[in-house]
C-alpha cells in the first residue's frame, strides 16, 4: 500500500476568514497576534481532518515585514508562538510532525524584490536557528526563483534538520516558476543542499501535473499543495499588498480539490495538502479520498 504524507491546508487566509478581522499587510502574523490560541484550533482542525503535518505559521515572519510597523522586536516572541501553538495542537492529536514555515523575504510571488544572496542567506540562517529546535522538518515555500532556491537552502543548513523545497510556479505553465525560469533547472541546486523532498505550492491546482512531470525526474520524494486563488492581481504584486486584493474559486470545492489531489497521487506524488484557502474540510476530502484509492496517510 502506497504512502502519503497529508500536509494540512492554508493558514492565512482560515485565519483571516475566522477572526473577521480586515486584511493587513501582517496578514497571518497580525492575526496570530490579536488572537492568542486561534492557530492552535486551526492546527488542530486540520488534524482531525486527516494531515499529518502541521505547518507552523512563520511564514511572513521577517525583519523586513514587521519592521515596516515598528513590531521588529516581537520578531522571536512571534516564532515562538507560532510553533508554540502547533506543538499545542500536535500534544493535543497526539500524532504528527511539525514542519516550519520559511516564506519568502520582502513579498511572495515578486523574485524581482528578492535581496541579495548573502543578505537573504542570513536572514533565512537566523530564522531556521529560531525553528530548530521545535520542529522535525523545514519547508521553504513559495519559492520563485533559483536564486531564492538557493538563498533559502543555504540558510536553512544551520538548522540541521530534513528541508523540503516548494517552489511556486507559472499559473499557465507548471515546468517554469514565477520567475520564468524552468523548473528543470532546480535539480542540481537541490542536489548540492541535500533537500529531501520537493514540491509545488501556491499555484493553481491546473498547473500541478506539469510541475510534477518535472520532479518525477529528480529522484527524490515530491508533491504539490495547491491554492483556491482565482488569479494573483497586479494590485496584490504591489508593495504591502492585503490579501483582500486576491478572490477564492468559488468552484473549488474540497471535493473537486480531492479530484487533482487524487490526480497527483496517481502521478507518484507523496506529499499532499493544500495551500491559501483550502480548508480543513478540502483536507477532509483529500484524506478521505486517497484512502478510498488505497493510499495509506503517513
Amino acid at each position: 500500500m502506497a504512502e502519503i504524507t497529508l500536509l494540512d491546508g492554508g493558514m492565512g487566509q482560515e485565519l483571516i476568514h475566522r477572526s473577521g478581522d480586515a486584511p493587513t499587510p501582517l496578514w497571518a502574523t497580525r492575526v496570530m497576534m490579536d488572537h492568542p490560541g486561534l492557530v492552535r484550533q486551526i492546527h488542530e482542525d486540520y488534524f482531525r481532518a486527516g494531515a499529518t503535518v502541521a505547518t507552523a505559521n512563520t511564514y511572513a515572519i521577517h525583519h523586513d515585514r514587521l519592521q515596516k510597523f515598528g513590531l521588529d522586536h516581537r520578531f522571536r516572541d512571534l516564532h515562538r508562538q507560532a510553533l508554540s501553538e502547533a506543538q499545542a495542537a500536535r500534544d493535543a492529536h497526539g500524532s504528527g510532525r511539525i514542519a516550519g514555515s520559511l516564506g519568502p523575504l520582502v513579498a511572495s510571488y515578486r523574485p524581482e524584490v528578492f535581496p541579495h544572496h548573502a543578505e537573504a542567506v542570513a536572514r533565512y540562517a537566523e530564522v531556521a536557528r529560531l525553528l530548530a529546535p521545535g520542529v522535525d522538518l523545514l519547508i521553504a515555500e513559495t519559492v520563485a526563483s533559483l536564486d531564492h532556491a538557493r538563498a533559502v537552502l543555504e540558510g536553512a543548513r544551520v538548522a540541521y534538520r530534513p528541508v523540503w523545497l516548494s517552489v511556486t510556479v507559472d499559473d499557465l505553465d507548471g515546468s517554469r516558476l514565477r520567475s520564468g525560469e524552468a523548473a528543470a533547472d532546480l535539480e542540481p541546486i537541490l542536489a548540492a543542499n541535500g533537500v529531501q523532498a520537493v514540491l509545488a505550492n501556491c499555484s493553481a491546482p491546473e498547473a500541478m501535473a506539469a510541475a510534477l512531470r518535472v520532479f518525477a525526474g529528480f529522484g527524490l520524494p515530491f508533491g504539490a499543495y495547491a491554492n483556491g486563488f482565482r488569479q494573483i492581481t497586479r494590485d496584490f504584486l504591489k508593495d504591502d499588498p492585503t490579501v483582500d486584493a486576491l478572490a477564492a474559486r468559488p468552484e473549488m470545492t474540497p471535493a473537486l480539490y480531492a479530484d487533482f489531489a487524487a490526480i497527483w497521487a496517481g502521478m507518484g506524488a507523496t506529499i499532499i495538502g493544500g495551500c491559501c484557502e483550502t480548508t480543513p474540510a478540502h483536507i477532509a476530502a483529500v484524506a478521505q479520498r486517497l484512502r478510498d484509492e488505497g493510499y495509506r496517510l503517513s
